[in-house]
């Protein structure tokens, strides 16, 4: 008597619960116009181009060896207005990173969208070649944009 009431107890719900999951998970998964995105924040559903949502100011086409890189990032989306903004340079094709900045909690009001706040990206960038710059807006609510660039060291 007490070995049915531990399987119906304990082993059933879990039977149950596996059996409409995957019922329920291969019914989603079945429709074409479904996918199965666990991590948000590596998806590219954020990535906008130059004059979009986000939008690198200041940034040349070319330095010298010896040069700033120096830019500030536009925000146009308001729902944007606090979070954590990354800069990342990498080597173009073969994805190195060269140097990566973190602004943490940066916020801003409507008539001034330009971030960091008070602040600059600003690093030198000496070995000739061709870099990728990208900027990554994370809001509060985990909402994700970014954008990319190209810039050539001379």
């Amino acid at each position: 008597m007490v070995s049915k009431r531990i399987v119906v107890t304990f082993v059933l719900p879990v039977v149950f619960s596996a059996l409409f999951g995957s019922v329920v998970l291969n019914d989603i998964l079945q429709k074409p116009d479904r996918e199965l995105n666990l991590w948000p924040m590596s998806s590219s559903e954020g990535l906008s181009s130059h004059g979009s949502l986000i939008e690198i100011v200041g940034l040349s086409k070319q330095y010298s060896a010896s040069q700033l890189v120096e830019i500030q990032v536009k925000i146009d989306d308001m729902s944007f207005n606090c979070g954590d903004l990354y800069v990342t340079i990498y080597s173009s094709g073969n994805n190195d990173v060269i140097t990566q900045g973190g602004f943490f909690e940066q916020c801003f009001e409507k008539e001034n969208p330009v971030l960091p706040v008070g602040d600059k990206f600003s690093k030198v960038v000496d070995v000739p070649g061709s870099y990728e710059i990208v900027v990554e807006m994370i809001s509060k609510e985990l909402k994700n944009i970014s954008t990319r660039a190209t810039f050539t060291v001379k």
